[in-house]
């Protein structure tokens, strides 16, 4: 995805400035997680931010600061080992990266009863879950 079709896709989210390389790299290193290209190139663009997304949507995508905190905070990897949290859609549902295989995919799951079960695949990458998003 281009920059310009992500602006497209993200013309009424609130974001915020750009995430710093070092933030990523340090998050990164941190969480001992490699994030998607396409997740990074996001990141480059916005870090992070909350809005309208298609015809009904709403998407709160979180700082790369947060990340670490808030997965921790809601015991992710007690509830659904695997998943990686990076946002939610501003309601009862997170968005999370499911990282049990190379190929992260993004899923929607409730905060409350979290669990692997309750995951539904909504994309195979991030640029298509922002495409899934804008078209529903």
């Amino acid at each position: 995805m281009t920059q310009e079709q992500r602006a497209s896709i993200l013309k009424s989210i609130d974001r915020n400035p750009p995430a710093e390389p070092q933030a990523i790299i340090a998050m990164q290193h941190e969480g001992n997680l490699s994030l998607p290209d396409d997740y990074i190139e996001f990141l480059k663009y916005a870090n992070g931010g909350e809005g309208p997304i298609g015809s009904e949507g709403y998407i709160m995508l979180w700082r790369i600061e947060e990340l670490i905190e808030l997965n921790s905070a809601y015991q992710v990897a007690e509830y659904a080992p695997g998943l990686f949290l990076i946002g939610s859609d501003g309601s009862g549902d997170a968005f999370a990266f499911d990282t049990r295989s190379n190929a992260w995919s993004v899923v929607a799951l409730p905060f409350v009863g979290m669990s692997l079960d309750l995951a539904s695949p909504l994309a195979s990458t991030f640029d298509e879950f922002l495409e899934f998003l804008h078209t529903s």
